[in-house]
């Protein structure tokens, strides 16, 4: 009877009657999580240019969009799936928001247009990114620009290690292509590279993709509900931000440049 039931308990266990703990990474794909290729600037640029043209191409230097209501591009037939994509891989298992879309929450509820902000996933998208690119455990994923941005100023002072970020003052520092530009949003508009690590915040960050004769070329997720370009005016060392700290560009305080580490 004895050796019944634990056969009972390791068929059970084998049939997954039993649930174990998922591990971060266990989302993500085996070229991503290995990763087959190493850590490449060049990746994350194309990963996110790929994005932006899944999304039409859309490039907004005017700094405001329509509402679009129900025919948000975040909605649409194709790409509310692809942006569930970027929460699903982007992000650790545990984490709740993983199961979110482009316009349902976690339980599969579809939410209304108007509650997208409760859903805003620019994070999600930078931290796909960067996650398919192949950072594996070195980038910290979130939800939340203000996770890394605050684990890379940390890294820049000497108080952390072990990650692909550091902070750099956007008044000293040029990005490069592959780089991280943010900048504070709503109450944290003001904030400036001086003030970090911060706290909590709410933020945004792009990807830098090329340098034009209109600015920087940068992708962002859920910019105008979908992935969209902008050009980041700068100065003649690329420079987006005076001396001051002052951002160059009239429609974004850009605060801080993310210097990401890539293994080539």
């Amino acid at each position: 009877m004895r050796q019944w039931r634990s056969s009972l308990v390791l068929l059970a266990l084998l049939s997954g009657c039993a649930t174990p703990a998922l591990l971060p990474d266990a989302h993500v794909p085996e070229f991503a999580k290995l990763p087959y290729a190493p850590f490449s600037r060049n990746d994350a640029i194309a990963i996110a240019t790929r994005e932006w043209r899944l999304f039409g191409s859309p490039v907004n230097d005017a700094g405001s969009a329509p509402d679009l209501g129900e025919f948000k591009p975040e909605r649409m037939p194709g790409l509310w799936q692809r942006v569930g994509e970027y929460w699903f891989e982007g992000q650790n298992a545990a984490v709740p928001d993983h199961a979110w879309t482009g316009k349902h929450d976690a339980t599969g509820r579809e939410f209304p247009p108007s509650d997208d902000g409760t859903y805003a996933w620019s994070a999600a998208f930078i931290s796909y990114v960067m996650r398919i690119a192949g950072a594996g455990p070195r980038f910290p994923y979130s939800p939340s620009h203000f996770t890394y941005i605050n684990i890379a100023a940390r890294m820049a002072h000497g108080e952390a290690g072990n990650w692909a970020l550091r902070a750099a003052d956007p008044s000293l520092i040029a990005p490069v292509p592959g780089d991280l530009i943010c900048s504070g949003r709503g109450a944290a508009k003001f904030l400036r590279y001086v003030d970090l690590p911060a706290g909590q915040f709410t933020g945004h960050c792009d990807i830098v993709i090329e340098d034009t004769q209109q600015g920087w070329a940068v992708i962002g997720g859920n910019v105008d509900d979908a992935v969209t370009l902008k050009h980041v005016p700068h100065d003649i060392n690329g420079l987006i931000a005076g001396a001051d700290g002052t951002s160059y560009d009239p429609r974004t305080p850009w605060m801080v440049v993310l210097q990401v580490g890539y293994a080539q």
